[in-house]
Parts: structure tokens; C-alpha cells; sequence
């Protein structure tokens, strides 16, 4: 029997979705034929064209800061109201002080604030999500997005590295901790995409070659092959798939 790629009558909360890689997953969510909800922090306005692009019927936009687990409770709960169940989620959201900080200097308020928007929210979404999850019985797919950071580690940003290293982490534990319920939890690595985040470094002249000449590829990767890799990992072509880190960076991870 052919596997099914298509995503009907599923439905999926995408963190972070208003732009980047969160808005190109939303649409390809669309595309597939789930229903999606997204929240934005303060971009409404591209928020509403995400939601105007996929229709109003297919897609809604919350407006939500993700700093802690009962954030993140709100959202899910939001989007079960929106849409009657959760089938999918997509931890996607996060923050990248552009800044380099070593650690001598590094303020604990940084440290604190990385770690309350990359991690401990990103506790909260999964914590709630799984609930709902398990309370449907019908199992259902999780993607955290992590980084090549928190692989290798990144000089003069370990607050954003450890929380990244993390989200592996929680990926392979959840993997085996949720394979009983049917849900299947994996994690997308992104190397320098072409977002608003990553645009000060690859915009500086200094920085911007010393990037490039850490991808094999030659280039950043676009939000949509990132989208292609996440949306994947959520139908049931990836149904044999948990627990493993996909490395979406034109081969840095192995270089750097």
C-alpha cells in the first residue's frame, strides 16, 4: 500500500510562524492539507498576510510570547479551540543574540532570556502538546528545530549552543519516552539560513565571507528547503522515522 504524504485532516501548531522558516512551513502545512495554527510576538502584520496566503479557513495566527511553559499551555489550548484537535507540532521559534558575548562578559540576564525563550518554553509546548496528543489517541509527530550550534558548539554564543544542544537531547529521550503513544519525535539541525535572524551577519562584509566559507555548498539554505525537510518528517512517509537530528546546512555540520 503506498505511503501517504498528504497531511489531510490533520492539524499542527507551528511556533514562531509569522516569517523564515516558520512562515515557509506554514504554507507547505497548508499545501499538504492540514490545517495550521502560528503565533507571532509582535509581527502581525506578516502574520495576517501568512494567514491571508494559506486562507482563513486553513490557517490562523495567535498572537503569543513563548518565554515559559505556561506560554506555551496557552497556545496549544488556543489552537485545540481553533481547530478541535493537535496532531502535529513544530517548535520552531527562537532568538540568536547577534552580538558576541564570551563568557567572562556574558550578563546573566542574556543567559536567562535564551534560555526561557529556546528551552523552557519549548519544554512547555511539547508538555501540553503531548497531552492533548495522548488524550486523542491517535498518536502524532513532533519537530523540534535545533541547530549546528548545538552540535559543534558556536565561540561566543553558548547560551544559544546549549540551548540547541538541548533540544537534541530532549529529542532523543522523547523519541523513546513517546514511541508507546504513536508519537514520533524528531529534530531538524539548520546551518546559516537566509531569515531575518541570520541577515546582520550575512549582510556584514567581514562576517559574511568567513560564513560561506564554512558550507560545503557554497550558500545559505532557503526557508523552504528547510520547510520541506520539517513537513516531511510529519507525514507518513517519515512513519518508520523518530529520534534522529536531520542536518539541513549544505554540509557545515561536518566541516566546521
Amino acid at each position: 500500500m503506498p505511503l501517504e504524504l498528504s497531511l489531510k485532516n490533520k492539524v499542527a501548531l507551528v511556533s514562531g510562524g509569522s516569517r523564515g522558516i516558520g512562515a515557509a512551513t506554514v504554507e507547505l502545512l497548508v499545501k499538504s492539507g492540514a490545517k495550521v495554527a502560528f503565533n507571532y510576538h509582535q509581527a502581525a502584520v506578516r502574520a495576517d498576510k501568512v494567514v491571508e496566503s494559506c486562507g482563513r479557513d486553513h490557517a490562523a495566527a495567535f498572537q503569543q510570547e513563548l518565554s515559559t511553559a505556561e506560554d506555551a499551555r496557552a497556545l496549544v489550548e488556543a489552537t485545540v479551540k481553533r481547530f478541535g484537535r493537535l496532531d502535529i507540532l513544530v517548535a520552531n521559534h527562537g532568538i540568536w543574540p547577534p552580538k558576541d558575548a564570551p563568557i567572562d562578559r556574558m550578563s546573566d540576564e542574556q543567559w536567562l532570556h535564551t534560555m526561557a525563550v529556546n528551552l523552557n518554553s519549548v519544554f512547555g509546548l511539547v508538555k501540553h502538546a503531548v497531552a492533548q496528543m495522548k488524550q486523542q489517541g491517535a498518536g502524532g509527530a513532533i519537530v523540534l528545530i535545533s541547530s549546528t550550534a548545538g552540535q559543534r558548539g558556536e565561540a561566543f554564543h553558548c547560551d544559544y549552543a546549549a540551548t540547541k544542544g538541548a533540544v537534541i537531547s530532549m529529542t532523543k529521550g522523547l523519541a523513546t519516552e513517546l514511541a508507546r503513544d504513536k508519537i514520533r519525535v524528531n529534530c531538524v539541525a539548520p546551518g546559516w539560513v537566509a531569515t531575518d535572524m541570520a541577515a546582520p551577519a550575512l549582510e556584514d562584509p567581514t562576517v559574511a565571507p568567513r560564513v560561506f566559507a564554512t558550507i560545503p555548498l557554497g550558500r545559505v539554505g532557503t526557508p523552504e528547503e528547510l520547510a520541506a525537510c520539517i513537513v516531511f518528517l510529519c507525514t507518513e512517509g517519515a512513519g518508520f522515522v523518530t529520534g534522529e537530528v536531520f542536518n539541513v546546512n549544505g554540509g557545515a555540520v561536518l566541516v566546521g
